[in-house]
């Protein structure tokens, strides 16, 4: 392991280009572009609400308002920003950034590779630019550069669960800009577990009434013997109302993020169950679960919980506008199903073989709902067993496994393995010295190594493999300040392998720029995990 005194004598990168994650091709040029009070920014129609977000950015430690206009005066210095089709090979999200001592120029085919490019000019200032207050000494340069830049991979994700712990909605959108400055453009919200409903759905009141709340949490990591769970005995709750989201969404959409909500069906429901009992398998009426793993109690598949589940989906689409809507579908014991008429019946009565096919029957009667409205099911790749939804994207957890056998069956794949993603593991061997983590050992060369593109698949079948994503599941994750803890700085790493080319990586140069990075974070107030000295 490389360890921080010794990447600081790391040379392979220019330490005035720390920008994370690495542009395709950076050209450095003679001299600085220096931002005064006279500097103009100069939009297009189109480009001007960057141009505004961009003089927002700058403000609060340059104390400088630059003027955002149509022209600049004659001979002013000049920051540009205008949409160019002569640049579509760039994809849509790609961009030029010229900086020379008397000039900026940004130019992007579509307004998403425009703001890309200001994120980048965002980094090539000095780091003290993230503050929120005036810095009065600062000499605010931008070192002259070229670049060219696109991502790899369309789906750039990180995933929170705010089902086991809350989290409220002014960190979820310190997480959409902390994700939009590392060129992240999907955050994928966990919103319905066992242990919490998440989000106002106004046809079913009880869901955030009652499935909002659990009375206690467990301690630690559970026993076998379920007779030693000890419990903290504090309330734990809470949810986003609709105008919550909307102002999330809201949020996200400015920054070129897409927020992608997760209903889980039919395990990971007794919040659901809690609150309408009739949606479970057995007549008791059950608390919403206080604590961790995979719970037996899962929805039943009748008719009537297929219409409940469609029309709390025609709530969630109507709040979220992006086109995945994910389902779940992981971790459904059968258990219930066997023992259950209901079940044996529906099984029978569909002509299926067992109770993996009866799920499989509940996820296309999803699919096929979600697709008839315009948008795609999103699910965990057990949506695999018993014949997959024609037209589902599947997140690859479980291994690389299942992302190979959906991509060869011409369906769209995010990788999402715990090997490299769940960032909800370990980052020290030694675990004496971290907060309780739910087990796993992630280090950061290793998420910095992965490659998402299984060598198994064709070069036809790689095309279905949309990206990946970083998961934050939340069981010993309490608050904002731990989840940031226990992304960054995984998530910079995730973000180089997402974006960066393959062969342009290079794990020396990604700490040699992370150094400077890191103190950005610091302004930023992010309570990232220190490198090893």
């Amino acid at each position: 392991m490389i360890t921080l005194s010794t990447l600081l004598l790391v040379l392979a990168a220019d330490s005035a280009i720390s920008v994370i994650p690495r542009p395709v091709h950076v050209t450095p040029g003679p001299g600085a572009f220096v931002v005064t009070g006279t500097t103009v920014i100069v939009t297009d129609r189109a480009t001007r609400p960057l141009g505004e977000l961009l003089g927002d950015y700058l403000f609060p430690a340059t104390g400088l308002r630059l003027a955002v206009r149509a022209a600049a005066p004659a001979g002013a210095r000049v920051i540009t920003l205008r949409l160019d089709p002569a640049l579509t090979g760039l994809g849509a999200e790609g961009y030029r950034l010229d900086v020379t001592p008397g000039r900026i120029t940004i130019r992007a085919p579509q307004p998403a590779g425009a703001f890309y490019a200001v994120q980048t000019l965002r980094q090539l200032l000095p780091a003290a630019i993230f503050r929120q207050a005036r810095v009065p000494t600062a000499v605010w340069t931008i070192p002259a550069v070229s670049i060219e830049d696109f991502p790899r991979f369309r789906w750039r994700g990180i995933h929170l669960d705010v089902a086991r712990h809350f989290m409220p909605k002014e960190f979820v959108k310190k997480l959409v800009d902390l994700a939009a400055l590392h060129k992240l453009n999907r955050v994928h919200l966990h919103l319905t577990d066992d242990q919490g409903w998440r989000i106002e759905i106004r046809q079913y009141p009880r869901l955030t009434q009652v499935g909002a709340w659990r009375r206690q949490t467990i301690i630690g990591h559970s026993d076998r013997d379920s007779t030693k769970w000890r419990f903290d005995g504090q309330p734990h709750g809470g949810f986003y109302t609709q105008d919550d989201i909307a102002e999330l969404v809201a949020y996200a959409q400015a920054r070129f993020v897409t927020l992608v909500p997760e209903i889980e069906m039919p395990g990971h429901s007794q919040a659901a169950i809690a609150s309408y009992p009739e949606l479970g398998n057995k007549p008791d009426t059950l608390p919403v679960w206080t604590a961790w793993g995979v719970d037996e109690n899962i929805l039943n598949p009748s008719d009537a919980t297929i219409r409940f589940e469609q029309n709390v989906l025609t709530e969630v689409m109507a709040l979220f506008p992006g086109r995945w809507i994910h389902i779940g579908g992981d971790e459904a014991p059968k258990t219930q199903w066997k023992a259950s008429p209901l079940a044996q019946a529906r099984i029978r009565e569909l002509g299926l073989k067992d109770e993996d096919e009866l799920q499989s029957y509940f996820t296309r009667r999803m699919d096929e709902f979600l697709t008839a409205h315009g948008r795609s099911l999103v699910g965990w790749d057990e949506i695999l067993e018993g014949g997959l939804a024609p037209n589902a994207v599947v997140m690859s957890w479980r291994g690389i496994d299942g992302g190979i056998a959906a991509a060869r069956a011409g369906h769209d794949v995010v990788m999402t393995p715990g090997s490299h993603t769940y960032f909800d593991y370990y980052q020290s061997a030694d675990t004496t010295t971290e907060p309780l983590a739910i087990g796993g050992f992630l280090p950061l060369d290793t998420v910095y190594a992965y490659e998402p593109v299984p060598a198994a698949l064709t070069p036809d079948e790689a095309r279905h493999v949309l990206g990946a994503q970083g998961q934050l599941w939340t069981e010993y994750i309490p608050d904002p300040k731990r989840a940031e803890y226990m992304a960054f700085p995984r998530a910079c790493a995730l973000a180089e392998v997402l974006w960066t080319p393959r062969e342009a990586k290079s794990y020396p140069d990604f700490l040699a720029r992370l150094a400077t990075h890191l103190a950005r974070l610091a302004v930023l107030d992010v309570n990232y995990h220190p490198l090893k000295n």
